[in-house]
């Protein structure tokens, strides 16, 4: 509501005048003036001020109302996208899941018995819903459609409705509805009852294969593998110390296990919602893929549609221990992972390790064999190796003497080289002299020819600077001698332009109205009723001269352009209309060409 306008009011209390100033009687030495209150006035501008507040805040509200409408309209259609793509997934998971279903039973009942058991219940079941849909589906639908029938032919034929009324009693066909849905009320809590039966075997069920499959981990993880029991290891000090590196390596991840699951359980316990409500709660935001923009206002929406009796702080509390249980979950299927590969690394290398104890022990053995025979050997060897060192000797004496020689000779040769060396860099340093003065001559002669084309360039830039100059004088010249052409040309325009205002003021003058006051003249004939009656008729006189000048081309002019002749010709054949005279009339040139500067590119593409 907006604030009542102060200055409105204030200048309307001043536009009422001084006469309407109340003046009290005078209180001591102060002396006020105030102005009676309009207190209806004020009244009306307060009401007309709270209707317009009203009404605005009744806009207010429906915008906000089109505003939610529109909300809701296109979250409905963000649901109808995802559940569309959701029922096509679902629809192709289980078409897929149907046909491995059958392809695997129809490929294992030839081996196993279980599996033609199998699709024989799967028959009878079959049969067992076409019983049913015929025992208690098919007469609802009967019913319901006689009874439509009925109505209809009613409503058509109103004569034959009343007549039927008359034929039919509404308590008999009111107790057959009652007795239809009575059995159809027994049927479908017979069928609750099964389903529930069938439920309570499965938890069963399910509850039996977690405790089993809990005690399998539980073994996996404290049992020792017999892989490693009847681990062939010639060191049983060795067997037992990766035995019991196994065991602290499976007692590290049993604890880490065992937090996890203790953490999982904490938060289960914390967890006050039902069942039922939990599985809705995960399907429907399964439901929405991880990539969907707006993907959490989506399912929450969804979600307080789905379970109304959950406020959005439950939602948004249970929303965290669901993140908070799927990431224990995530680490708790990574830790079962990681142990199973930790587990299968450790018995490979328990595995690596003994067969090396293996090779190592095999080794000793041989080794302390191969001992025994290499002292026999190294005795034997002894003698030669003496035999041999005395032989070396002599052979180093030898070598060393011809090495002496070959030294000499291949100082004398690398002295000769040498000098040669020294003799070739002095050709080649003169050689390199010369070839630096050539160059040098060759360069002053390529400068002296550069200063002097450059010298020869600064005359011609000098003649042309000179021409420039005489040609922006005769340019300028000419361009005075234009504006001067111009400006006689625009006075002699403006002389005719006055000449030809004069002889149209003489030629409106000749053509004035003189008229004299003349009665007879009412009466009197005219010239034109005399010419018809002969009265002074004169002989006609020929005009010597044209009373306008004519710009345009004479007969000749004309008649001399090759395509007004072509064209005549052709229209004296009668081929002016033909594809040929079409193509050939347009590249005719004309007697004298045009100038260039007037032809125009307006309508070039």
């Amino acid at each position: 509501m907006s604030a009542p306008d102060h200055g409105t009011l204030s200048a309307t209390r001043r536009s009422s005048g001084v006469d309407n100033l109340v003046i009290p009687p005078r209180t001591g030495l102060c002396r006020q003036k105030y102005k009676p209150v309009d207190y209806k006035q004020l009244q009306e501008l307060a009401a007309a001020k709270k209707m317009a507040s009203a009404a605005i805040e009744l806009k207010i509200k429906k915008t906000k109302q089109v505003s939610k409408i529109k909300k809701e309209q296109m979250l409905l259609k963000q649901h109808q996208q995802v559940w569309w793509q959701e029922h096509k997934r679902l629809r192709e998971d289980r078409q897929k899941a149907e046909a491995e279903i059958k392809t695997f039973l129809e490929e294992e009942s030839h081996k196993q018995n279980f599996f033609s058991a199998m699709r024989d219940l799967e028959h009878r079941l079959s049969k067992e819903w076409d019983t049913y849909q015929t025992n208690t589906v098919v007469p609802l639908w009967q019913l319901r459609e006689s009874l439509e029938l009925r109505l209809a032919d009613m409503k058509r034929r109103p004569s034959e409705g009343s007549a039927w009324k008359s034929q039919t009693n509404p308590s008999e066909l009111l107790q057959q509805m009652k007795l239809v849905k009575k059995q159809q009320k027994a049927t479908l809590e017979l069928l609750i009852l099964e389903s529930l039966a069938l439920e309570r075997e499965l938890e069963d069920c399910k509850r039996e294969a977690l405790v089993q499959s809990s005690d399998e981990k539980t073994r996996l993880f404290l049992e020792v593998p017999p892989a490693l029991l009847s681990l062939e290891c010639p060191y049983q000090e060795l067997k037992t110390f990766i035995i019991d590196e196994y065991r602290k390596l499976a007692s590290g991840y049993w604890s880490k296990l065992q937090e996890i699951d203790q953490q999982l359980q904490v938060l289960h316990r914390n967890i006050e919602w039902k069942e039922d409500d939990q599985w809705v709660f995960q399907t429907v935001i399964n439901q929405y893929p991880s990539d969907l923009q707006r993907r959490r206002t989506l399912y929450l929406d969804m979600l307080q549609k789905y379970l109304p009796h959950k406020s959005r702080h439950d939602l948004v509390a249970h929303e965290e221990a669901w993140a908070r249980s799927r990431c224990l979950g995530a680490q708790r299927r990574a830790l079962l992972l990681s142990w199973a590969q930790a587990r299968k690394a450790f018995l490979l290398r328990a595995a690596a390790a003994a067969a090396e104890a293996s090779a190592a022990r095999e080794a000793e053995v041989e080794s302390a064999q191969a001992r025994q025979r290499q002292q026999e050997v190294c005795a034997q060897l002894k003698a030669k190796v003496l035999q041999w060192k005395a032989q070396q000797e002599e052979a180093a004496k030898l070598e060393a003497a011809v090495a002496a020689r070959r030294k000499e000779k291949e100082d004398e040769k690398e002295r000769l080289q040498k000098e040669q060396e020294m003799i070739r860099r002095a050709r080649e340093k003169e050689e390199v002299r010369k070839y630096r003065a050539e160059r040098e001559l060759e360069w002053r002669e390529q400068e002296e020819k550069e200063l002097q084309r450059l010298e020869e360039l600064r005359k011609l830039m000098a003649e042309q600077a000179v021409k420039d100059r005489e040609r922006v004088k005769f340019r300028r010249a000419l361009l005075e001698e234009r504006l001067l052409q111009r400006k006689e040309l625009a006075r002699r325009e403006a002389r005719e332009a006055e000449e030809k205002a004069k002889c149209l003021e003489a030629l409106r003058q000749q053509v004035a109205i003189a008229a004299r006051l003349d009665p007879a003249r009412v009466v009197a004939d005219t010239v034109a009723s005399k010419a018809r009656m002969g009265i002074g008729a004169k002989e006609e006189f020929e005009l010597q001269k044209p009373l306008f000048k004519l710009q345009t081309y004479s007969e000749q002019q004309i008649i001399s352009d090759p395509r007004l002749r072509v064209e005549l010709a052709l229209r004296e054949a009668g081929l002016h209309r033909t594809p040929y005279a079409r193509e050939i009339l347009p590249k005719l040139p004309p007697l004298k060409l045009p100038r260039r500067d007037t032809a125009s590119t307006v309508f070039e593409v």
